[in-house]
């Protein structure tokens, strides 16, 4: 069985007295999506932030394709491949979707800040960031400063912006979250081939596209994962029921 992308061992990470990651462990395989889920406050924002580099962990460890990336800063793990969507901060406003893409095919290449460079004109540049704002259904609004677009779009335009980087692995942040059935139904389609080309630990509020796209789900409930399984096992834990699903065990 193949190495997993993606390890967390035993991870702990308190403000004060609250414990909001306590003794978390979970890993990512090749070709799944791993979904993280739990209630408000369960502390799944601070298990992401610790797999991305934005917070460190009080304890424990996180292996990312062999290296132990447990200190390493946000850009250093973005270099090994791990890649975050939805950080909205990380659109540049004034920015086209098209150039915002451009910006992230450019960091791939190594050279992230040619901002004085009429990258606009780089043809091969700009068919690349279109075919990928086409695979998320934003190519009609390649020209659209990122600032004007709905927040749906935004999200997709941070995937794209992630496509770009093409990293090993995705870390999805409530992906479905401003958008419509219609856009839920696409994106969930989307994310199905996706895995195939990098695995993919999503955090989401819908459940019922959860269900339909996770291969694995883990169930966080204050900073401890309570179960991990498949949808049909998740569903029928007792625990999960009465902690999450809000029904008696």
């Amino acid at each position: 069985m193949a190495e997993p992308v993606l390890t967390l061992t035993d991870l702990h990470k308190s403000f004060g007295a609250l414990k909001a990651t306590d003794g978390v462990s979970l890993t990512l395989n090749p070709g799944e999506i791993h979904a993280l889920i739990g209630p408000n406050g369960a502390g799944k924002s601070t298990l992401i932030g610790q797999i991305s580099g934005r917070v460190l962990p009080d304890a424990g460890t996180i292996t990312f394709r062999g290296h132990d990336i447990t200190r390493l800063d946000v850009a250093q793990r973005a270099r090994l491949g791990l890649g975050r969507s939805f950080q909205i901060s990380s659109l540049i406003p004034d920015y086209s979707a098209r150039r915002n893409v451009m910006l992230a095919l450019q960091a791939r290449q190594g050279h992230s800040f040619r901002f004085l460079m009429p990258v606009m004109r780089d043809r091969g540049l700009r068919d690349r960031a279109d075919a990928i704002l086409d695979r998320v259904g934003l190519r009609g609004r390649a020209s659209v400063p990122s600032a004007e677009l709905s927040h749906g779009e935004r999200r997709l335009l941070e995937i794209a912006v992630a496509l770009a980087l093409e990293p090993a692995c995705f870390l999805l942040d409530e992906p479905m979250a401003g958008m419509g059935a219609e856009g839920v139904g696409a994106l969930v389609t989307f994310l199905r081939d996706l895995k195939t080309e990098a695995p993919i630990l999503l955090v989401e509020h819908d459940m019922d596209a959860v269900f339909a796209l996770a291969d694995r789900l883990s169930v966080l409930v204050y900073g401890q994962v309570i179960a991990t399984g498949t949808v049909d096992e998740i569903r029928n834990d007792p625990r999960v029921r009465e902690a999450y699903l809000g029904e008696e065990a």
